[in-house]
């Protein structure tokens, strides 16, 4: 039985309006940022999990993000995983 971490990142798919980004985006001409653009805003989640092997945490992964950390009708997501010592 091992240790793993993962760092996961979900963000709004990029077909769909991102309001708080676009707002982010708006204020960079405000703050003298203007070559700023597109900003997109999500989350980042990190968590720490016991599994046999990092295969089977990655799957345990996959549906944490699936079922309940990321709305796949408007996020996607991508995460790393590595093992704790």
């Amino acid at each position: 039985m091992g240790k793993f971490k993962a760092e996961i990142d979900i963000m709004p798919l990029k077909a769909l309006l991102d309001p708080q980004g676009k707002a982010v985006t708006g204020s960079m001409k405000n703050i003298g940022l203007p070559e700023i653009e597109n900003v997109r805003i999500g989350k980042h989640i990190s968590l720490e999990l016991e599994a046999l092997s990092k295969e089977i945490a990655s799957a345990k992964v996959e549906q944490a993000c699936k079922k309940l950390l990321a709305n796949q009708i408007m996020e996607s997501f991508s995460y790393d995983l590595e093992e704790v010592i």
